[in-house]
Formats: structure tokens, sequence, C-alpha cells
């Protein structure tokens, strides 16, 4: 059948049409130092007073109306031994640490009356599969029942499923294609919305539970902010641009104050085939003339570009969810801009104004910011609810001494306007590529996850997962901020906001860590770092202790390379900023992906996501050999390799990581 899915159609493929545009690369931001001394100044946010002196005094701004920290003691060590590199088909945590995976790849959701059971043989209908879970889990949050309490015992889990691999999905992979295969294919995308509960001593999930939800590529969803309405929404389907079909390709995620939960629609132009001329707005966001994987456009109109244009605009947006109310219509937030998000860090700024920062994940592309109009309101849920519709998106902009500006996306302003190709408000964030372009948005490497330090107001942290075209012809060369050349191994970046207020318009920036070998003599494949190796960092998010928390995604192409050698399996490590100091704390079966991170308010329990164990090898899509590279975690004769979220608590029952 091919390379899997995943190689084809993770945000790492068709970087043909990655972004061209003349906007200053990391190499002209020049002389900017990395010492170890400022790396430190950085991380740490008692250093940042020190090292930015318009940041003195910032704990003032913070008080005023950010988030307050966790009531859990800050951490200042971390309490466990590194565990060594893995290339066992398990999941291998410290000792001390149990782990255990619990909501594989069709497992019923829930639902009552409807709890259909996986069949190895692949052979649940297309119905069933809407009632199981999507395939390859990935971003992940929790929510403590009942709404308002922080039980650590009891919750819901929103978690995301980005994308399908045929071969595994149908008994005899995409021989006899229909739509019916289609719509199964889209019921195994989207989200899960699952009860759990802690009952003695063992996380299990609740069934049937009045919580339990799939929402997939076929569930009803409405528009909010300036795009709705406008024209490039509109389609034959929803001729008033309000109302569309499903949410796919669900990468990362956010979780508001108010309890909602964000789903992110990353590389939903995978999707969509167009045969005929692109235009330069599909090509800027990655719209093909093929697909030979997915196939949807074959039988279903709505990815065909050719017969519905316009579909393509109504992907690529935020989506708000209510775990707590399993009839409410999920919303697609277009004033937080439409491109291929990887995530939705929330944070409140210093008037308490919601701020949402997030990645648009795929080489040279931008980091933009989200500051709502109207404020955080504790008591009043029901305007909470709207926040997310109304507000000014920027996308940031690394100057060469180390400062930042954030750069407004509004219409009418530097020269975001009709002689420029934009009509409004709302066509502007249809376009936010290019308006981003416009503006002279500095050029990253693959932004994805974004952190907020939970103990450090205006703190943030972004993965930089690779970039193989770094340096090359034509391509953003080598520079201070980049400084490896086919950039194999990564690197994450750490910006202060001015005041430590989060809706600042100017920030500073350097780079927490570079990441790569410690055994290496090769200097551009040299980690900064000290303790546990590590590359292609994705996932990223801080506990409650201000640990923060770094998983890995380093895909099958990059991991057979000669600089990963010896390196193992995927894995996540931890670090408090400023250590420079790293622990391998779990690594994962053979071919995944480690990703989705929650814990519980307690912090004793941590949730996180294993997807598409198995992946590496020509065989994973062939349904009469899927178990050719991992068999996990059912390890049957008869089992295919399933994605599935993992459970992971000490043996004495205490905080994780101390």
């Amino acid at each position: 059948m091919g390379k899997p899915l995943k190689a084809l159609f993770k945000s790492e493929h068709r970087d043909d049409i990655s972004n061209r545009s003349a906007n200053p690369a990391f190499s002209e931001v020049a002389d900017v130092y990395l010492s170890r001394r400022r790396l430190l100044q950085l991380g740490a946010a008692a250093g940042a007073g020190a090292a930015f002196p318009f940041l003195a005094g910032s704990g003032e701004a913070l008080a005023a109306g950010a988030p307050r920290p966790s009531p859990l003691t800050k951490a200042v060590s971390l309490g466990f031994s590194s565990i060594p590199v893995s290339s066992a088909d398990a999941v291998i945590v410290p000792e001390g640490y149990v782990a255990r995976p619990f909501y594989r790849w069709g497992d019923p959701v829930g639902l009552k009356g409807n709890m259909p059971i996986f069949k190895f043989d692949a052979s649940n209908t297309t119905d069933e599969q809407a009632a199981q879970a999507g395939m390859h889990h990935d971003g992940m949050a929790w929510f403590s029942l009942p709404q308002g309490q922080d039980n650590p015992a009891h919750g819901l889990l929103a978690l995301n499923h980005e994308y399908i691999d045929n071969g595994m999905l149908f008994k005899d992979g995409t021989a006899g294609w229909n739509l019916d295969k289609a719509r199964k294919g889209q019921n195994a995308m989207g989200v899960s919305v699952i009860e759990v509960k802690k009952a003695a001593g063992e996380w299990q999930v609740v069934r049937p539970s009045a919580f339990a939800r799939r929402i997939t590529v076929n569930t009803p969803i409405l528009f909010t902010g300036p795009a709705r309405h406008q024209d490039l929404l509109k389609t034959a389907a929803d001729p008033l641009g309000e109302r569309v079909l499903g949410t796919m390709q669900n990468c990362a995620n956010g979780r508001t104050p108010w309890g909602t939960y964000l789903t992110c629609e990353e590389n939903w132009s995978d999707i969509f085939v167009k045969k005929t001329a692109l235009t330069p707005l599909e090509t800027r966001y990655g719209i093909s003339t093929r697909d030979a994987s997915y196939r949807w456009s074959e039988v279903d109109p709505r990815f065909d570009v050719d017969k519905t244009p316009n579909e393509p605009n109504r992907f690529g947006w935020v989506v708000e969810i209510d775990p707590y109310d399993p009839s409410s219509t999920p919303r697609k937030h277009t004033a937080l801009g439409r491109f291929k998000h990887e995530g939705a860090a929330v944070t409140l700024a210093a008037d308490n104004r919601v701020v949402v920062y997030m990645g648009d994940d795929q080489k040279f592309e931008y980091i933009y910011k989200f500051v709502s109009t109207e404020k955080y309101d504790p008591d009043s849920h029901r305007a909470s609810m709207d926040l997310l519709a109304s507000g000014t998106l920027y996308v940031a902009r690394f100057n060469q001494d180390g400062s930042g500006d954030w750069l407004p996306l509004v219409y009418g302003e530097n020269g975001l306007d009709k002689a420029h190709g934009f009509d409004s408000q709302g066509d502007l964030l249809i376009k936010t590529r290019l308006a981003a372009d416009a503006v002279g948005a500095t050029k990253m490497d693959r932004p994805e996850w974004i952190a907020v330090d939970p103990h450090a107001g205006g703190s943030v942290y972004c993965t930089l997962t690779n970039n193989s075209d770094r340096g090359k012809e034509g391509k953003a060369p080598v520079d201070a901020a980049n400084p490896r050349a086919n950039n194999l191994f990564g690197h994450i970046m750490h910006w202060l906001e001015a005041g430590s207020d989060p809706a600042a318009a100017q920030f500073r920036w350097d780079i927490l860590v570079l990441a790569g070998r410690t055994d290496g003599d090769d200097p551009k494949d040299k980690g900064s770092m000290q303790g546990a190796a590590f590359g292609s960092p994705d996932g990223l998010s801080f506990d409650h202790r201000g640990v923060l928390w770094i998983q890995t995604d380093v895909s099958s192409s990059t991991i057979n390379q000669k600089a990963y050698a010896g390196m193992g399996n995927n894995q996540m490590v931890a670090t408090i900023p400023g250590s420079n100091v790293y622990r391998r704390f779990l690594t994962g079966p053979r071919g995944c992906e480690i990703t989705g991170i929650a814990f519980t308010p307690d912090n004793r329990t941590l949730f996180i996501n294993i997807q598409h164990p198995g992946e590496g090898g020509d065989d994973i899509t062939d349904p009469a050999n899927p178990r050719a590279v991992s068999n996990w975690p059912d390890a049957r004769p008869d089992g295919r390799p399933r994605s599935s979220t993992v459970v992971i608590t000490k043996r004495d029952g205490g905080v994780i990581g101390s």
C-alpha cells in the first residue's frame, strides 16, 4: 500500500508549498548572542528584571489579572532519575511509576445504548466507528467533575484524533473504494469527550456516560467572528456562510478558564484536491492537485475543490467545544485566524482580556497571538462563551537586538487593504497567512505547541520541531537563532512579554534549548542541554508545579537518519526552565509519537497519548501485515497497533515528577 499516511500527511510533508514570502528570516535578525548566561536569565522568571530592565517591577502586572499560579508549591528540582533510551515496543516510565493504556482507537466512547466493541479484524462499521474512539490520538485536556470544582479523581478528557490510516481502518484497505468507506474515515477523525473516574485506585472510562461524545468531520459547527457570512465561506449547502460540517486533522489544543476545549485544525489542506489550476490563496495554504491516500475527494464532492471551491476556506480554524454539554454546538472562531493551527495556549492579560498563543506548523511559518476585545469575568459563564469571537490577531516579528513586536493584522492598517487584496477584516482572516506575509512577520522553523509558565507572568515557550530546508538554496539561511543547516533536531524558543503582560505589544526573546545529541562532535547536531538528549520537540506543557514537559515527534523519515542513530524511540522529557537540566521520563513503543498532556489538579495523575505506534515501514498500511513494526498495546497476533491514551501514576500515590 506504500508509505504510511503519517509520512505523507503529517505537517512535514508538501514543503514545496511552504512560505515563499520575502519577509526577513532569522538570518536578518543579526547579532543576537546565545550565551549560557542569557539562556539562564531568560529561562528563569527571577532573572527577567536583570536581563530586561523594562520588565522590572512586572509582578504587579501579573497580580492585576493574570491566572493565579497553582496552589501547589513551585518545583525547584526533579524527583526522578532519567531513564535510558529505548527501542522496545512498550511504554517505559521511571521506577516507582505505572503507565497503563486505557482508551484505545476503537474503544466505545460511552454513548448510552451504543457501545460497540473494537473488532481486531477492522470490520467495525461506519456507524460503529462514530461511537468509538477515533484514530491517532493527539492533543488533550482535563475538565473536573462536577463543573467548577478541582476534583482530581473524577472528570472529563477531551482529546483529538488527528488523522487516519486506510490500511488499518479497513480489512481490505482501499479496495472497492466508496462513500461508505470515506465516511468511516471521517468518523475516525475529530474529537472524543470521555468521562473518567478513579475507583479502588484504578482509573477507568465511565460507560455509559451522559457526557460521552464524538465530534467528527460531519458534526454541525457554527462560525463566529468577522469571517462569518464572508463570500469565501459560502457554499451551496451553506449559502449564508455561517454553518459548516465538521472539524478534521485536529492536532494540539487549548483549555479556556471558563471550562471549554479548543481543538486546532492543522493539516486540513491534505484532504482537498483540485485538478484545475490553483489560485494563489490555494497554493499558499497547500491545496494539492492530487491525493493518493485519503481519497475522500473521489466520492465526496465537499473535498473536490473544483466542485466546491470555498470548502477549504471553512477549515483551518480553532474550534471551541463545551465538554460539559454534549448537546451544545461547537464553534469555529474566525477571529483567531486561519492557518495550520498546532495549538492554542490560553492565558489572561493584566486587565483580564483573554490571550491565545498559536503556532502555524509548517516550515518558515509564523507565531500568532490573539487578544480578546472583552474581559474575562469568572462570574459570568455566558459572557465568557463569546470572548473568542471578537479581538485582535497579531503575528510575531523577532528583531535583531533580541526584542520583538506583535504586529496587528487589522484591515486598513499596515497596507492590509483592498489595494493589496484584502476586502474586509473577515476576508483578511480567511487569508491570514497572506496578511502575515504582508506586514513582515518573521519566518520560523515549524512552530508547534506553545506553553505559558503558570508561575511567571508573560513567560512563554514554543517548540520549533525541525526544518530540513534551513540553509538550502532559495530558503532562509543559517542564523544566530537557527544555527544549523538541515536542522534535524529543532529547538525551543522563549520570550518574555513587556511588563509580564501577555497583551503587550513588545517582548524579548531567546532560545531555551537547542535540541540534539550530547554525545557527538558535529556542531550542527549538538544539543545545548545537560542530561537527556532529545530531538524534534513537539508537545509542550507546564504542570501545576511549573515543571516543563517536552514530547518528541521524530518522524519515521527522520529517525532512520544517521544523525538520530542510537537515540531510540520517541520520548517525553522534563525540565525546570533555567536549570538547563533535562531528564527522560518516558519512552514510547516503536514507531510512535508522544503527544497529548493532561494533569489532574493535584498533579498526581498524568494522561498522555501514544499516536501511530508502528509507523516506520511500508507494511503499516498493508492489511495483510499491519503488525510489521508494532503490535502495541494489545500484543495480539491478530491485533493492530492502536493509538491510545495512557494514564500514569506513582505507585505511592505521590505527585508526578516529585
